[in-house]
Parts: C-alpha cells; sequence; structure tokens
C-alpha cells in the first residue's frame, strides 16, 4: 500500500497527538461510575500493576511533587483501595499496595473503558477496523523503538 512517498512525521505526531487527547477523554467518561477521579485512577492503576510501591516513586510515575501524591493516596486509603506497609528494613519508607477492592474498581473501569472503544470500534468498517489493528500494533512497539 506504499506509495514510496515519506510521510511527515511532524504532521502525523501532531494528528496522533489530538486523536489520542480526544480519545482519553471520551473513554474517560466511563470512568465516572468509578467515584475517583482521574488522577486517583492513574495512581491505582500503578500502583495495582507495578506494587507495592514507594510513595517517592508513585509521584515520579505520576509526575507530580510527593505532597500532592500523598494527598491522593490518603484519598484513595480512606476509600479502603490500598494499603500503606512499612518496610522491614527501614521503617521510615512506605510501601503502597492495592486491596482487592482497589484491584477489581480498577480492572472494572479499565473494562468499561475498552468495551466503550470497542462499541466505537465495531462500528467501523471491516478495512478501518483492520487498519486500526495494525496500527495499535505499530503504537505498542513505539516506545520500544525510542
Amino acid at each position: 500500500m506504499s506509495t514510496g512517498k515519506r510521510v511527515d512525521s511532524e504532521a502525523t505526531a501532531e494528528s496522533l497527538h489530538s486523536a489520542a487527547i480526544h480519545l482519553l477523554r471520551r473513554l474517560r467518561q466511563a470512568d465516572a461510575s468509578s467515584g475517583l477521579n482521574s488522577a486517583r485512577l492513574s495512581a491505582l492503576s500503578v500502583i495495582v500493576f507495578a506494587g507495592p510501591i514507594t510513595l517517592g516513586r508513585l509521584a515520579d510515575a505520576e509526575q507530580v511533587r510527593p505532597p500532592t501524591m500523598t494527598r491522593i493516596v490518603n484519598a484513595l486509603e480512606a476509600k479502603t483501595l490500598v494499603t500503606k506497609n512499612a518496610s522491614a528494613s527501614d521503617r521510615r519508607t512506605i510501601h503502597l499496595s492495592a486491596t482487592m477492592k482497589g484491584k477489581r474498581l480498577l480492572l472494572e473501569a479499565r473494562r468499561r473503558r475498552i468495551r466503550s472503544l470497542a462499541r466505537q470500534i465495531a462500528i467501523l468498517s471491516p478495512h478501518d477496523q483492520k487498519t486500526l489493528h495494525a496500527a495499535a500494533a505499530i503504537l505498542n512497539g513505539l516506545p520500544r523503538a525510542v
């Protein structure tokens, strides 16, 4: 399907950036029923998939300052979605872990977003669905290529 012409990578990046932002905004609407804002869901996601994790590493991952992350984690703890455990080797170090309730809430929110996106993909033509599937594979390979 290649015409041999190079595509302007800057224009492609701009288009993908815009599409990704709009897609994430639409998918975030499915998160409303979780009862958590996007910052708390994002932090919970890191804790579920990378935990146990220290507050400092979580703040770094979420690109916020530790006091901001402390407020987010305290709210998650108040909803019994995460637990804090002191390190056995250094009692000053606190490790954050997701509770089963937190894991279930996060996974259900993820399933809602995926179902919402799948419904949108299902209305595309078979050709567009295949193209999108191929593009997703390429996008998933980008972080490893850089």
